[in-house]
């Protein structure tokens, strides 16, 4: 079993972009290797030059304690290791 760590980033691709309002994008990234998916409701549109199959980074923390089915935080990253959004799984 491998142990993933808190720097480990997955490389993903972008596979759909929605306009939330007028200062949010809501992206949905899938992971090359696995074929998962993860939406991000949240991402700032400004400064935001993402299009449908740029890839992006996924991170993956694990909690310490569980909420309900959710073990772990997912956080987005851009190519310069700048953070977009996270989410909980």
């Amino acid at each position: 079993m491998t142990t993933i760590s808190e720097n480990d980033r997955f490389e993903c691709r972008v596979v759909n972009i929605i306009d939330n309002l007028k200062q949010w994008k809501g992206v949905t990234v899938e992971d090359i290797d696995s074929g998962g998916r993860v939406y991000f409701a949240k991402v700032k549109a400004e400064g935001f030059n993402v299009a449908i199959g740029d890839s992006l980074y996924i991170g993956i923390k694990e909690l310490p304690y569980g909420i309900e089915e959710m073990s772990m935080e997912v956080h987005l990253y851009d190519e310069d290791d700048k953070e977009l959004d996270w989410t909980i799984l």
